[in-house]
């Protein structure tokens, strides 16, 4: 039994945007997936009709074998949910916020203290549990997300975008805890922005571009597709024309800068050596983009899809 099961999942909002068009996936027990696209490819239509808060317009979802037609409060006691937006009472403390979570699950309220300490404490929150919510900071609410979608200890926890706007150092104790999470036996599906994020905790990945889901792969054969990586370097003085670089492709954008593609077998020192020895000097380098960007363009790029539309 799959721990998610969508099928043939369709879209079309009254306007006449098609979001999903016929879209398949599964994801296993105990795995942790990580559905990745650009902004506006149908990432969120997609977990909101699995929980509910979007009414599909065709196809089949189930959760743990709970058809969400047929079996919706079933299928929704399966899962726990934490949203791009803070949507908690920010007028009630990070305490009374996770036990009554856990009341509308029915769970009793002994019960539902001892979780609200436990996972208080698992997500550092426990001294401020009598503190009014909308005093915590950024990274302490999206903890507290966190700990309420935990705190009914559900099979199947969807992430989406859950440390957007948290720093560095939050983020990477947020990484561990949900590692910790995921080898307790729960399910995970991460949407996320940071590929150096989804590539450090999910074993499976699906992109999805434009209501189309165009790769399902491991996560390392998704890498392997990252070939080669563009950078942008300054140079000193003007040049009238790009550089020749045997084994590189080399363009101007402008007199002060050029653009390199560098493949994995190859380093960035003889780069500079060969510029050296050509009289250009080197003021600053950079990557064009980010790797997920890099990712999403080359996969886009080849993808039946995106060649049907031209």
């Amino acid at each position: 039994m799959d721990a998610l099961s969508i099928e043939q999942l369709t879209k079309r909002y009254a306007n006449g945007v098609e979001a999903l068009k016929g879209i398949d996936l599964k994801v296993r027990p105990g795995d942790f997936f990580a559905l990745l696209g650009p902004n506006g490819a149908g990432k969120t239509t997609t977990i909101g009709i699995v929980t509910s808060l979007v009414r599909k317009t065709g196809g089949r979802v189930s959760v743990f074998g709970h058809d969400i037609d047929t079996e919706l409060e079933l299928a929704k006691s399966c899962i726990g949910v934490v949203p791009q937006e803070i949507n908690f009472n920010q007028f009630e403390t990070a305490e009374t916020i996770l036990t009554n979570q856990a009341g509308f699950y029915g769970i009793p309220r002994r019960v539902a203290r001892e979780r609200t300490e436990t996972y208080l404490k698992q997500l550092s929150l426990w001294d401020k549990r009598h503190a009014i919510a909308r005093s915590l900071s950024g990274g302490m609410k999206r903890r507290l997300m966190i700990a309420r979608a935990l705190v009914h200890e559900p099979r199947l926890l969807i992430l989406d975008e859950p440390t957007a706007g948290v720093d560095i150092e939050i983020r990477r104790t947020m990484w561990e805890f949900l590692r910790e999470t995921n080898e307790r036996g729960v399910t995970i599906i991460l949407t996320t922005h940071y590929l150096e994020e989804a590539e450090t905790l999910c074993r499976q990945v699906a992109i999805i571009d434009k209501g189309r889901i165009i790769e399902n792969d491991l996560m390392s054969n998704v890498l392997m597709k990252l070939q080669a990586k563009t950078f942008v370097i300054n140079v000193r003085s003007p040049l009238a024309q790009a550089p020749v670089l045997a084994g590189y492709a080399c363009r101007l954008t402008d007199p002060h800068t050029m653009e390199i593609d560098v493949t994995k077998d190859r380093g960035l020192n003889d780069i500079f050596v060969r510029l050296a020895a050509q009289g250009i000097e080197t003021v600053s380098m950079r990557n064009k983009v980010n790797r997920l960007e890099e990712l999403f363009m080359r996969l886009v790029s080849h993808s039946p899809a995106q060649g049907a539309s031209k």
